[in-house]
């Protein structure tokens, strides 16, 4: 990945990005778009979660939490009994997700916080998990961080993203005449049949699928294990 990329990431969560994206993620007075942004999210948090659970083997897993903004996945993972390594690229986001983890689990929990960028995460773990990052980034990037999560992974993938559709490019694209705080952030959608083909191309088959579609919030979830 171009270190431009990162950079443009990481300092816009260390600054105005991690304000906004703690609100959504929280439940403080948000707008109507990022109230509808917060209740798509909280839904592809409880796919994910009741996938796992379903499985009734939480408390053996090592989970790997790519991206863990505040800690709205590893938290319920941790409450369930699983061992969590949760990352993001944002100090700021950690800080917090330790803060919030402190708060839900007490100060013994089972979660490891550390600052890393995608590709930096090093070590193996029986799930990896990584909703709602690829939209930060451009399709160039997307091939090498999905493999390198991927071979992190010893059993299981999860991954989300924005699909890559007419109706969904349409909307950004009328989103984009309209200025100032109403105007679209950056944000990249990736085509399905490709990420299938990636984690294919890597050693997963896809075993569960799942979509969360609100007014303003459309995700992609796959769960790729491997053969």
């Amino acid at each position: 990945m171009k270190t431009d990329d990162k950079k443009i990431v990481k300092d816009y969560f260390n600054a105005v990005g991690f304000e906004r994206w703690r609100n959504i993620y929280g439940d403080g007075e948000v707008n109507t778009v990022q109230k509808n942004i917060r209740e798509g999210h909280k839904q592809t948090i409880e796919t994910v979660v009741n996938w796992l659970k379903t499985d009734e083997n939480l408390s053996e897993l090592t989970i790997c939490d790519a991206g863990c903004g505040t800690g709205s996945l590893a938290i319920p993972l941790a409450k369930e009994g699983a061992t969590v390594y949760a990352s993001d690229i944002s100090e700021k986001m950690v800080e917090e997700a330790k803060t919030q983890a402190q708060t839900a689990l007490g100060e013994n929990h089972n979660i490891n916080f550390f600052v890393s960028d995608l590709e930096a995460i090093s070590g193996k773990y029986h799930t990896v998990i990584c909703l709602d990052v690829l939209i930060h980034y451009p399709d160039q990037d997307i091939q090498g961080m999905v493999k390198h999560l991927a071979d992190c992974a010893e059993s299981r993938f999860i991954i989300s993203f924005a699909p890559k559709t007419f109706f969904l490019t349409f909307l950004k694209k009328v989103g984009e005449f309209f200025p100032g705080p109403s105007k679209t952030t950056r944000a990249y959608q990736h085509s399905e049949a490709e990420v299938i083909k990636i984690l294919q191309d890597n050693g997963f088959e896809i075993k569960r699928q799942g979509m969360t579609s609100t007014k303003f919030y459309y995700s992609r979830i796959l769960e790729g294990v491997r053969h």
